[in-house]
């Protein structure tokens, strides 16, 4: 992923509106950022609202911005969950579901997609080795590291296209 700016991540969302856009808070560490090639979308919560996340993904050229809400609730530390991007399984509430509000008129309808993902939304270095799970987490595949970055990113585009229709 390229470097992003605050100007870049403000004007990509596309299941909000733009004084929400403006509002909502950027990732703390966006300056300080030096792992970009390692990212297929940039990720961060509200830590004023720790179930409000975003994330940013190149596609097709542009960057697109999708405004999350986490669902609230605990579970039990001895149960896994598997996230539907990367494919890490995390005990607790490592992997939470969580709906984008639909693009456009569906939207403000109300409309929402949902997907369980990394709560920490870092499926990009999981995928990567850069970012270890809890033991179990990565299960041993055949695909090579490529062929991995390849799966999350389809996945992340299949989120991303049922945001939009």
């Amino acid at each position: 992923m390229k470097p992003l700016t605050e100007h870049d991540i403000r004007t990509s969302f596309a299941n909000c509106s733009k004084g929400e856009a403006k509002r909502l808070p950027l990732p703390k560490n966006l300056a300080d950022l030096d792992h970009w090639d390692d990212l297929d979308f940039l990720g961060w919560f509200d830590l004023s609202a720790p179930d409000r996340k975003y994330l940013v993904v190149e596609r097709a050229d542009e960057l697109v911005g999708l405004s999350l809400r986490s669902a609230s609730g605990n579970r039990g530390f001895l149960r896994r969950s598997l996230c539907s991007l990367c494919l890490t399984t995390h005990p607790g509430s490592g992997v939470s579901l969580m709906a984008a509000p639909k693009a456009g008129p569906a939207g403000r309808e109300g409309n929402s997609v949902g997907l369980y993902i990394c709560a920490d939304l870092d499926c990009s270095l999981y995928v990567r080795g850069r970012k270890k799970a809890a033991p179990g987490g990565r299960m041993e595949e055949f695909l090579t590291v490529e062929q991995q970055i390849e799966r999350l990113r389809g996945n992340l585009d299949a989120f991303v296209e049922r945001v939009f229709h």
